[in-house]
């Protein structure tokens, strides 16, 4: 069994930009190529942290919303899908 690929934390400051997937279909999931008129331009205002979808699997790309691990039962179970398992 190989593991799920999980998110990004990506950590932004005032001002900086990045361009992210929204379609899941980039090689280089989160970011999305330059020339992609799908891609999700984002400059930030205050520091902000993004959990950031690498599968694709995700319904609200390019966020992750934790399709990467099987559904669970209670919020600790939940929890642990965004982590490496023990």
């Amino acid at each position: 069994m190989t593991d799920p690929q999980l998110p990004e934390v990506r950590l932004l400051q005032p001002g900086d930009s990045c361009l992210l997937c929204r379609c899941g279909r980039s090689a280089q999931l989160p970011d999305c190529p330059s020339g992609c008129p799908d891609g999700l331009a984002l400059t930030v205002r205050r520091e902000q942290r993004l959990l950031l979808c690498r599968c694709g699997q995700s319904a609200r790309l390019p966020y992750c919303d934790g399709s990467h691990s099987p559904p669970t039962a209670t919020f600790g179970q939940r929890w642990r899908r965004f982590c490496k398992g023990e």
